[in-house]
């Protein structure tokens, strides 16, 4: 296990360290020797998955330091998920709904595929992967549509055209769906905890089941306490409190059931 907080740097080091233990010459000439060689593996290793990306994803005329950081992507994650995928993702979807609705395609591609571009550059320069995304796009002569897509993905700008509102949908829906993302098992447990214990809460709750990893709540009710009109009201209750008081990625759904039976039996 090679641990470092740079990517890159601990992927030259794994490729090092394999072709030094399967070569068995392991001196300091040699070792700077191989180093020297996993970069420059490394480096071409960049460019490929960066020309790779963008071809996948649709997108051309891409400067070639923005390939190059693209290619980083490849040994990025975040919360397990790998950054260049997600990106890939975020761009095919952006391109469906953007068709759909008659938005310019190749444009919301490339927001959607350099949104996260500053996620690379946390580990050297000061500043939020937006912050970072925003001046590299600026830097490297980026539309102003596309950069204000990577700017207000997580809203901490407006929105200035329907398309950077759909790479945050695409983004949300990438990042959401099941087995995207890993998080820690006592998160995980704390979170469906809570889920029970806001909708337990509430007069009238008999039993409660947290379902689909967290992404649902299902709340049986008593049927002699809770009528109709209150079902509408009490599961929009819920759902604000989950929003008050818990994180989670994407949306919960919560559903309500009231069951009413009679039973006899013929002798």
């Amino acid at each position: 296990v090679v641990s470092c907080f740079d990517p890159i740097r601990r992927e030259i080091a794994r490729l090092a360290l394999e072709k030094l233990v399967a070569d068995g010459r392991i001196h300091p000439g040699r070792i700077e020797e191989v180093v020297n060689k996993s970069r420059k593996e490394v480096d071409t290793q960049i460019i490929e998955f960066g020309e790779e990306g963008a071809y996948e994803a649709g997108v051309h005329g891409l400067h070639p330091e923005l390939i190059k950081l693209v290619g980083r992507m490849h040994w990025r994650t975040s919360y397990g998920q790998n950054i260049l995928q997600h990106s890939k993702e975020v761009a095919w979807l952006a391109g469906i709904m953007a068709a759909e609705l008659g938005l310019d395609v190749a444009m919301a591609k490339r927001g959607a595929l350099l949104h996260d571009i500053g996620k690379v550059l946390t580990h050297e320069h000061e500043g939020t992967h937006v912050q970072l995304g925003v001046e590299v796009a600026t830097k490297y002569g980026e539309n102003p549509l596309v950069v204000n897509c990577i700017a207000a993905h997580h809203d901490d700008v407006p929105h200035e055209t329907e398309i950077s509102v759909l790479v945050q949908a695409a983004d949300a829906i990438s990042g959401s769906r099941p087995g995207a993302r890993r998080e820690a098992f006592e998160t995980y447990v704390k979170r469906l905890e809570g889920l029970e214990r806001i909708a337990s809460s509430y007069k009238g709750v008999e039993r409660v089941f947290a379902i689909q990893a967290g992404r649902e709540v299902r709340v049986i009710v008593a049927p002699d306490q809770v009528d109709d009109p209150r079902m509408a009201t009490l599961s929009e209750e819920i759902a604000r409190r989950i929003e008050a008081e818990l994180q989670y990625p994407g949306q919960i759904k919560v559903v309500l059931i009231r069951e009413t039976r009679a039973v006899d039996f013929a002798r």
